[in-house]
């Protein structure tokens, strides 16, 4: 159980080391991935997304810096996971440290592994089911994945999300939404063999009935070693097989989803045995239409999540969650929508035995609980203002209850262009490892937990615009101010120094601006860009031993910028390039860099299609994060069979 090397602290062990089928249906279905030409400008604008009001709205009037990664640029991407995917949206910062481990955040606060401190305030959900371990109140990469082809879309809401999914939802929010059962009939096999990635998967979906439509899938891959600065092999290459299911049920007004996966894996590490990983999850959804204008929805998931390194420590984790939302208007004109949760979250740390300078728990299992309610007010002022009001309590085992209010205003200044403006209180919750850790030096106390932790604060500030010009260009500009309180640093004991403990002594702000915007330059070609500029001014507060440098919190670029060039060369080729370039992390610091991903793809048959996609193709290998592995060049061709 692990999140890299430590450094100076050394804390660096066991949490953070560590329908009925027809071929013709069928391939025309899955063979959508190939015959793409990509959505039209307006599409763009009219995409209907969730997770900004927790209701389904358009792109175009989501009062929010959203962003919205469709199912056509997840497969023309050739992206080998998640976390490739997530390289699409301006508005994140994602980084590869390994084969297998990644820093994914927004808005800075991407971690400083040298210090002890992990991207932390991303909330990550995967079809309503929350993916961030409540251990750290990060999340584990190599623990998530899902099929290119099952994707529907991902959407990335940057900026505070608290009022409606609660606590972590402090920097940004990642809803990764999958296709329905009944897009994905017929068989497909798909292999990929490269130089620095193989893998193979079989997917194959069908209709049971005229409404019962299910997909069952399987995958395995296997990826080389990265290098260590030093040019030595990391020993840090990796596999894990994993399958899964989605069975769908649509009568009426009602609409039940089952979906579940069950994996296992292990990763080479630079010392000692592998890091064994696995798990399981389950995910039943059922959502029925009330009326035209109500609708209610009841999600339930169960989440096992295991990590161990024999000699080194583990955890075993299992997450039971409960909660149901309810949409509908009042007099025409107010759309609210309201809901109440619970999740009960049981762990056990497996705790080193033996070592000299090892890391343990007191205690060292724990059964958690997080209940919630919340109400959202969207309220039309008229036919072109909206205001919206909201508020969630959350009631954490370790703090108590936690208010997040939130309110926007947006104004549809005209039929293409669109002005809004937000302020929003959002928490990081405290976590097992910021109130029961404790690392020994021999058998001294030398760091601990705080039982008194408080929760992080962040209150943002945030204005936006959003306009599709001469009908071939999207723009959308977001400014933001976030305004931090009691984020995480380490201060000594009075007296005796040691042992070192967890506090909330740092303070200050976060302001930025991040752009895209995508050009139709023909009917065959399709440009986009964004980026960001981001600065972090924070200090400490009075009192502050200012033992660790603000460093500690995040390892944060300044600037970064993207491009992406998507053609279709005729009917049956197509070619997409994604450049992109990332300011230098200031501290540890690393260099600048750009890079380029492509991929050409060929549709030789209704049944048979090639790419060849080529990954960080500028560079033999490049840095993209203190202390972790020289990220290689790679390349792989795929074969994609349908039947």
């Amino acid at each position: 159980m692990h999140r890299g090397k430590a450094a100076g602290l050394g804390l660096a062990g066991l949490l953070l080391t560590s329908p009925v089928l027809t071929m013709p249906a069928g391939a025309q279905q899955l063979a959508a991935a190939e015959d793409v030409q990509g959505l039209s400008i307006e599409q763009l604008a009219n995409v209907e997304i969730t997770s900004v009001s927790k209701a389904p709205q358009s792109l175009s009037t989501a009062a929010a810096a959203v962003y919205v990664i469709n199912h056509d640029e997840v497969v023309r991407s050739g992206a080998i996971s998640l976390p490739e995917m997530l390289r699409l949206a301006p508005n994140l910062e994602v980084m590869q440290t390994s084969p297998s481990r990644y820093q994914i955040t927004a808005r800075g606060f991407n971690g400083n592994d040298a210090d002890q401190n992990f991207p932390n305030k991303l909330l990550v959900l995967i079809d309503g089911r929350s993916v961030y371990t409540p251990l750290y109140s990060g999340v584990y990469w190599d623990m998530q994945d899902v099929l290119a082809d099952n994707v529907e879309r991902i959407e990335v809401v940057g900026g505070p999300g608290g009022t409606l999914w609660g606590a972590n939802a402090v920097n940004g929010v990642i809803n990764i939404i999958t296709r329905k059962a009944s897009d994905t009939t017929g068989g497909v096999a798909t292999l990929q063999a490269g130089d620095q990635y193989s893998s193979a998967a079989l997917q194959y979906g069908l209709a049971l009935t005229s409404q019962i439509t299910a997909r069952a899938y399987f995958k395995d891959f296997y990826q080389r070693s990265f290098n260590t600065t030093a040019g030595v092999s990391a020993h840090d290459g990796w596999s894990r097989p994993q399958a899964g299911f989605r069975l769908d049920w649509e009568n009426g007004a009602d609409l039940v989803t089952m979906s579940g996966d069950v994996y296992g894996g292990a990763e080479g590490q630079p010392t000692g045995p592998d890091e064994v990983i696995g798990g399981e999850n389950l995910t039943l959804n059922w959502q029925r239409q009330l009326a035209e204008d109500s609708s209610l929805q009841v999600l339930a998931y169960y989440d096992d999540t295991r990590r161990n390194t024999l000699g080194a420590g583990g955890f075993n984790l299992d997450i039971y969650n409960l909660e149901l939302q309810h949409n509908f208007q009042v007099a025409g004109w107010n759309s609210i929508v309201w809901g109440i949760g619970d999740r009960i979250e049981q762990y056990q740390i497996i705790n080193r035995i033996g070592i000299a300078n090892s890391l343990t728990w007191e205690p060292g299992a724990r059964s958690l609980n997080l209940a919630n309610i919340f109400a959202e007010d969207r309220i039309r002022l008229s036919e072109t203002v909206e205001a919206t009001i909201g508020l969630k309590a959350e009631n954490d085992p370790y703090s108590g209850i936690a208010l997040m209010p939130s309110g926007r205003l947006s104004w549809q200044a005209s039929p293409t262009d669109f002005l809004w403006a937000s302020i929003s209180r959002a928490v990081r919750s405290p976590t097992p490892f910021d109130t029961d850790v404790v690392e020994l030096a021999g058998t001294t106390r030398f760091l601990v937990g705080d039982p008194n932790f408080k929760p992080e604060q962040v209150t943002a500030y945030e204005a936006g615009y959003r306009g599709q010009w001469f009908g071939r260009v999207t723009l959308s500009i977001s400014a933001y101010e976030n305004v931090y309180d009691d984020l995480k640093s380490i201060e000594p004991t009075p007296a005796s120094f040691i042992p070192l403990h967890w506090a909330n002594t740092i303070q200050g702000n976060v302001h930025g601006v991040v752009v895209w915007g995508s050009l139709q330059a023909t009917d065959w070609w399709q440009l986009s860009a964004g980026g960001f500029i981001q600065h972090l001014d924070l200090s400490f507060e009075p009192g502050a031993s200012k033992l660790l440098p603000l460093s500690q919190t995040g390892d944060d670029p300044h600037h970064q910028a993207s491009l992406r060039s998507s053609m279709n060369l005729g009917d049956d080729v197509n070619f997409d390039a994604d450049f992109r370039y990332v300011g230098a992390l200031p501290d540890p610091k690393v260099p600048e860099y750009v890079e380029l991903n492509a991929r050409l793809g060929w549709k030789v048959s209704d049944t048979i299609s090639l790419a060849l996609s080529g990954y960080n193709l500028l560079h033999g290998q490049h840095l993209e994060y203190a202390g972790g592995a020289e990220i290689r060049r790679g390349v792989y061709l795929e074969t994609r069979l349908r039947f």
